[in-house]
């Protein structure tokens, strides 16, 4: 394993955790944590990020480019988690199941446009 995917490991693992572990401080009401559980989350995203600088970083690239195509595929994945969302919340918190399905589907083929968005056709 090279030192740069074992950092990325590392890092990866460890915002992870404390991502999810802040949002359920949050959003679990019987742990009364909500002050916690955003500040956990805060660290664990900050860690991530750090990460994906540090990736770079190792891997001799720029931290970040910014571009037209990476700022619209960006956009585009941020639209295509938000649908997605939406049907779990239709699904799971609202009730609605059916529409709620649909809606998760197609957020999960948006998601799927992405792959061939950021890498394209050959």
């Amino acid at each position: 394993m090279n030192k740069k995917d074992f950092v990325t490991l590392i890092m990866s693992v460890v915002g992870g955790i404390l991502f999810a572990l802040g949002m359920c401080m949050v959003l679990l009401p019987e742990w009364n944590a909500m002050t916690q559980g955003v500040v956990t989350g805060a660290i664990g995203l900050v860690v991530l990020l750090a990460m994906l600088l540090v990736r770079r970083k190792m891997d001799g690239k720029p931290a970040i480019v910014f571009s037209g195509k990476t700022i619209a595929a960006t956009l585009f994945g941020v639209f295509s988690t938000i649908v997605f969302g939406v049907g779990m919340c239709m699904t799971m918190v609202w009730n609605i199941m059916i529409p709620g399905i649909a809606v998760g589907i197609v957020g999960i083929v948006l998601l799927l446009c992405l792959i061939p968005v950021c890498k394209g056709l050959k």
